[in-house]
C-alpha cells in the first residue's frame, strides 16, 4: 500500500482481547500506516509465512500460543521486523524476560496513543541499527549513561528489576520491605531519566540513555 506514491509502513497486532486491536487499529490508521490485526498467534503465523511488516505488537496473554511463545519462534526464526510485547503493570517481569529473548521493547497498558505511536516509529527507524546490536540484548550492559550516580544500593535493586524480580521477591532478596524497592526504583527512574518501566529496561540491557 502507498500514500502520496510513498510506500506505507505497515503493523501487525496479534491480541485476542478485539477491544485493544480495534483501539490500536484505528490509532495506527490514522497516523497513515497499513494495520492487519489477528487475535491469535496461529492466525498471526499463518499470514507471515507470506509477508512481513515494519512492526509487530504482540499480547502477552492469549489463549493457545502465548506472546513469549510467539516471540521465540519468531526470534528462531531471525525475524526483522521489531517486535513490541504488550504487557499490564503486573506482567513487567515477563516483559524483561522478552526483552532479553529479543522483543525490541514493551508497552504497559493503558497506554497513551501519542507514545506509542512515537515509539514504534522510532522502532522502525532504527531497526536496521537495532539488528546490528543483536549481540548485546539479552545482557546487562557493563556501563550505562547515569550509572555513576546510582548508590551500591540503587545498583543492587536495579539489578533485581532487570532480572525480573517483582517488588517482593527483591525485597526478600535484598532484606528490605517492596515499598522500600518502589522507592528505591523510583529514584533510579529519575537519576536516568527514565520515563517508565521500559525505558529503565532499555538502559541496563542496552546502555542507550541520554541523561539530562
Amino acid at each position: 500500500m502507498s500514500i502520496n506514491g510513498k510506500k506505507t509502513d505497515s503493523i501487525y497486532i496479534v491480541d485476542d482481547d478485539p477491544a485493544v486491536r480495534d483501539a490500536l487499529s484505528v490509532v495506527f490508521e490514522l497516523e497513515g500506516f497499513d494495520v492487519a490485526a489477528y487475535d491469535s498467534a496461529d492466525s498471526f503465523l499463518e499470514k507471515v509465512r507470506t509477508s512481513e511488516p515494519a512492526c509487530v505488537l504482540v499480547d502477552v496473554h492469549m489463549p493457545g500460543k502465548s506472546g513469549i511463545d510467539l516471540l521465540k519462534m519468531l526470534i528462531a526464526q531471525n525475524y526483522a521486523a521489531p517486535i513490541f510485547i504488550i504487557s499490564g503493570q503486573a506482567d513487567i517481569p515477563m516483559a524483561v524476560s522478552a526483552i532479553k529473548l529479543g522483543a525490541h521493547d514493551f508497552i504497559e497498558k493503558p497506554f497513551d496513543a501519542d507514545t506509542v505511536v512515537e515509539r514504534i516509529r522510532s522502532a522502525i527507524n532504527s531497526s536496521g541499527k537495532d539488528r546490528q546490536n543483536d549481540a548485546v540484548k539479552g545482557t546487562v550492559a557493563a556501563e550505562f549513561a547515569g550509572k555513576h550516580l546510582l548508590t551500591p544500593r540503587e545498583l543492587e535493586v536495579l539489578g533485581q528489576i532487570t532480572g525480573g524480580a517483582s517488588n517482593k521477591e527483591a525485597g526478600r532478596q535484598l532484606g528490605i520491605s517492596p515499598r522500600t524497592i518502589e522507592v528505591h526504583r523510583a529514584r533510579i527512574m529519575e537519576k536516568l531519566n527514565a520515563r517508565n518501566a521500559a525505558d529503565l529496561v532499555r538502559i541496563v540491557l542496552t546502555g542507550e540513555v541520554e541523561v539530562g
